[in-house]
């Protein structure tokens, strides 16, 4: 289990956080795609996919979390995450040497590091990250022109019940926390007109969507994608009993 040693100052520098302004001009100059969305919505698998097409260079996020295994599989520094001390990430984002940063479950921190940017910038292709929705909001207001952000739902609640046990069984109360952080996450995107939403029925129909959306600008259904936010959204909060 994850936990956080210094939560109240994360929380505290995050609340009203501004990054550097390097990191501000770094961002202007690279056409980034960020995938918000729950957890178990599939945004790792979708962009894994879209950095085989060549055209995206995926930005490697920084974590206070440990490692863990993905189907038998370790995560490794500088792949998954660069995997830091809480420390050295809190140090940096009193700093601002961060793009954006969250506090996820109450358990970790993750974002995107300036150095990251910067080493970015030397590739010619589309950035492409997941994030979470206070770290979309920030990109969006530093770089309303360049940045392309997509929020991923599970079809049904039924099918992201099984996607999210997948992995093997978790607690309870973990199933809990994870929910509870979803409500929030579906308010904030439905309440913000800068989402795409994107419903991740199928991982070849999915990919193919956003990367025509990305590249060919051909547009995604929102009608309908709005309308499974809304219906995931009341069924969270009658499991929750909210």
């Amino acid at each position: 289990m994850n936990s956080l040693e210094h939560l109240a100052e994360f929380e505290s520098v995050l609340q009203n956080y501004t990054p550097h302004p390097d990191a501000i001009k770094a961002l202007e100059k690279l056409k980034m795609v960020l995938l918000v969305g729950p957890t178990s919505s599939g945004r790792n698998t979708i962009i894994n996919h879209l950095l085989t097409t060549g055209a995206y260079h995926s930005i490697v996020s920084d974590t206070t979390r440990k490692p863990r295994e993905n189907n038998g599989v370790l995560e490794q520094n500088g792949r998954e995450y660069w995997f830091r001390p809480e420390q050295e990430i809190l140090e940096d984002l009193q700093k601002g040497l961060f793009l954006e940063a969250a506090v996820i479950h109450q358990q970790q921190v993750s974002g995107i590091s300036l150095r990251e940017l910067q080493q970015v910038l030397a590739d010619d292709k589309i950035a492409i990250n997941e994030v979470q929705p206070d770290g979309a909001a920030n990109v969006h207001k530093y770089s309303p022109g360049n940045s392309i952000i997509l929020f991923v739902l599970p079809p049904s609640f039924d099918e992201w019940m099984v996607r999210m046990t997948a992995r093997g069984s978790l607690p309870e109360d973990e199933i809990t926390r994870r929910l509870e952080s979803a409500v929030t996450e579906l308010e904030t995107a439905l309440s913000a007109d800068y989402y795409t939403f994107v419903v991740n029925d199928t991982f070849k129909h999915t990919t193919k969507q956003i990367d025509e959306f990305v590249r060919q600008g051909v547009a995604i259904n929102q009608a309908s994608a709005r309308i499974c936010a809304e219906e995931l959204l009341q069924e969270v909060k009658a499991h929750l009993a909210i």
